[in-house]
């Protein structure tokens, strides 16, 4: 199985970036994360050109479809997502019929160096990513304070963070075990 991992931070030592690289050990045998790490190349989303997509468009969109699920680590800008994350999302939606994160299982997880961990962040984006079609799980992993509750691999370094996480791989992994296989 493979999970598509987004970092919603374009920042070359994201905490985010980071946690999500970190998700690799706790993910269960036999699924790999593969990360998309061309955020900063999709241009402003234009509904002019929706049938023209970039290629850092199309190659998250094939991304997308060739994944089983969707992880997203996002930080917090002003109280909601970052808005070349919700840039990339509008792209992924349109045209309508070629969505490929309709009825994909999705997950969000978030850091930020404040002490609430981007709580209103990922409530955000799970809004947005439902609103596209994906079936998004409801759990929240806030990481406050990052710089200093990450460890070196990017994982929390309170145990009961570290659970909550592997909890949300474990469901993420059986939402997508759940779906059909498409022929």
């Amino acid at each position: 199985m493979r999970v598509l991992g987004i970092s919603g931070s374009l920042r070359r030592d994201s905490h985010n970036t980071r946690l999500l690289r970190g998700t690799r050990s706790l993910l269960p045998q036999g699924v790999e994360l593969v990360t998309f790490d061309r955020l900063d190349a999709i241009p402003p989303f234009n509904e002019d050109r929706e049938h023209e997509a970039p290629e850092a468009v199309a190659e998250l969109k094939a991304a997308i479809s060739g994944a089983d699920a969707v992880l997203v680590a996002t930080p917090e800008y002003n109280g909601s997502i970052p808005g070349q994350l919700k840039n990339a999302l509008d792209w992924v939606s349109r045209p309508v019929g070629e969505n490929p994160l309709r009825g994909k299982p999705a997950a969000v997880i978030g850091a930020s160096t404040s002490l609430f961990g981007a709580v209103w962040a990922q409530a955000e984006l799970r809004k947005v990513l439902s609103t596209i079609g994906a079936r998004v799980l409801e759990s929240d992993l806030p990481i406050g304070q990052a710089h200093e509750t990450l460890d070196p691999d990017g994982l929390p370094r309170e145990p009961e963070a570290r659970e909550a996480l592997r909890q949300i791989l474990a469901d993420l992994v059986e939402l997508a075990d759940e779906l059909p296989i498409a022929a």
